[in-house]
């Protein structure tokens, strides 16, 4: 096999909770080009990960490859940015048309949604690989059955390569961010107004839905309980996340307690690179509570509505997981119709008890 394109998830969660299989193939096909398509909120998180040749950046419905005739019909790709050891990415613009004529001996299919299948279908991949999930498996060559429901997100992406042929290693996603990504994300803090001492970073927003939120007034009394013990609070996340950031902003009030923010104002690699600075991240059931679990942070993870068993994060360091275990839970909707008591039933006291022990 000369060149294997992955289909990366979609979401930043998901897609941490698959570069252990992603590395299951790597070791096995390490002569092959290995390229990774991601959409833009996640590229740049495999920019970072060793043993990936190149990320194609794409939009839903852009094709992956053009059968060769007469010549290529290639787009123009933006300059690829400096990856460690190279050039490890370039932006493909969508278009209705192909794309570049890559040559895919295979693509190995991580969603398991209808739609990445007919598109790479579509691009004329000959080898197509991945779950037979959403009535796609005429679209794929290989198509696997899905593993037991109460498997763990990684073990799926694992049990799926598993199932192709590629053997298992270590099943904790990691992530090593360069120093380049720590120098700016530094620089990033100190224009947000840090000036040294330890920070506890907090995300407090989830893609999901309300649900799976723990409630901003909470957050508030945490960053209060952080202040009195010297330690900086910095809020994370992406655009997306800029409401739950101001809400526990406004439930500080008036007279809040210094406190930092770099929300909406990183892609992955730079929030990497600011959790890389914390002693520890308190989280929702999020991208961001994987992402700090693979850095190797220690993470206080608050779920609710999801279910732990399926999602809990994995990593070098230790984590907690809180839970307020209700006669609901996991229900996993995305608004609560009840009182939202499997997230207002753990109480900041908890929280910050947990990151004491995780700081220690």
């Amino acid at each position: 096999m000369n060149r294997l394109l992955i289909v990366a998830p979609s979401w930043l969660g998901d897609a941490v909770m698959a570069l252990p299989a992603i590395a299951d193939v790597r070791r096995a096909v390490p002569g092959a080009r290995l390229e990774v398509a991601a959409r833009p909120g996640v590229a740049s998180l495999f920019r970072m990960i060793e043993g990936v040749d190149r990320v194609i950046v794409r939009e839903a419905g852009a094709r992956f490859t053009a059968p060769s005739s007469a010549g290529s019909r290639a787009r123009a790709a933006a300059p690829a940015p400096p990856g460690g050891a190279g050039e490890r990415a370039a932006a493909i613009a969508p278009s209705a048309e192909p794309d570049v004529d890559r040559g895919f001996d295979a693509a190995l299919l991580l969603p398991n949604s209808f739609r990445s299948a007919l598109d790479v279908a579509r691009s004329r991949v000959r080898e197509r690989w991945g779950y037979s999930a959403d009535a796609r498996a005429w679209l794929l060559t290989r198509a696997v059955p899905r593993p037991p429901a109460d498997t763990h997100q990684v073990d799926s992406y694992q049990y799926l390569v598993r199932a192709l042929g590629f053997a298992n290693g270590d099943s904790t996603p990691a992530i090593t961010v360069p120093p380049d990504t720590r120098a700016a994300a530094a620089q990033l803090l100190e224009e947000a107004g840090w000036t040294g001492a330890p920070i506890v970073a907090l995300a407090p927003g989830a893609a999901f839905g309300g649900a799976k939120r723990w409630p901003p007034a909470f957050f508030a009394d945490l960053i209060r309980k952080l202040t009195a013990r010297g330690i900086a609070a910095v809020l994370v996340g992406s655009a997306a996340d800029a409401g739950p950031a101001r809400a526990v902003e406004a439930a500080l009030g008036a007279d809040r307690p210094p406190l930092l923010t770099v929300v909406g104002r990183t892609d992955v690699a730079t929030l990497a690179g600011v959790l890389s600075h914390a002693r520890a991240l308190v989280a929702n059931d999020s991208g961001a509570m994987h992402l700090g679990a693979a850095i190797g942070l220690p993470v206080a993870a608050v779920f609710g509505p999801t279910n732990e068993r399926l999602t809990a994060p994995r990593s070098r360091a230790a984590s907690v997981v809180l839970t307020n275990p209700v006669w609901c839970r996991p229900c996993m909707l995305r608004e609560c119709p009840l009182d939202h008591q499997c997230m207002r039933g753990v109480p900041a006291e908890a929280v910050a008890v947990a990151v004491d022990r995780l700081m220690s």
